[in-house]
């Protein structure tokens, strides 16, 4: 599934129907210097991270059984911004305002959720000179709601 494309998640749901979650943890992003940051690069965020986690929780409200539940993910550079991160930043400032938001708005005992990590032990050895002085969290940890601390 591409989730830039309206017709690739919408087909999505309609090949599963009802659910009683939706999970998001996609989304690309671009680091690097703001000094020479193109458009394109910046678009990147923009579209792949921010509009399609959008576009899932859009599409997916409609496929969610009553009670059900959205949960996307953002990033601790929303509150803790970093040099060369500014794309991220934006982008995962924008998930919390939607998700904010949305959650005054959707039906039916429909929850919304963002999960906000630092950075995670399995991006490390990509993302880790991005992250000086955050510690890391492994998946599994992050996935069990355990903070980096335990």
């Amino acid at each position: 599934m591409d989730i830039t494309s309206q017709e690739s998640v919408e087909a999505l749901f309609a090949q599963t129907g009802e659910v009683d979650a939706i999970v998001s943890t996609t989304g690309n992003l671009h680091f690097g210097p703001l000094s020479t940051m193109t458009d394109s690069q910046f678009n990147l965020g923009l579209q792949d991270k921010l509009l399609g986690q959008i576009r899932l929780a859009l599409v997916g409200q409609h496929f969610l059984r009553d009670g059900g539940s959205i949960t996307l993910v953002s990033g601790i550079v929303a509150q803790e911004p970093i040099a060369q991160g500014v794309n991220a930043t934006t982008v995962n400032a924008g998930l919390e305002g939607f998700v904010r938001a949305a959650a005054c708005e959707l039906p039916r005992g429909i929850r919304i959720n963002l999960i906000s990590p630092t950075v995670l032990s399995e991006s490390l050895a990509a993302y880790g000179d991005f992250f000086p002085g955050f510690p890391s969290v492994s998946r599994r940890r992050r996935g069990a709601g355990l903070s980096p601390q335990h």
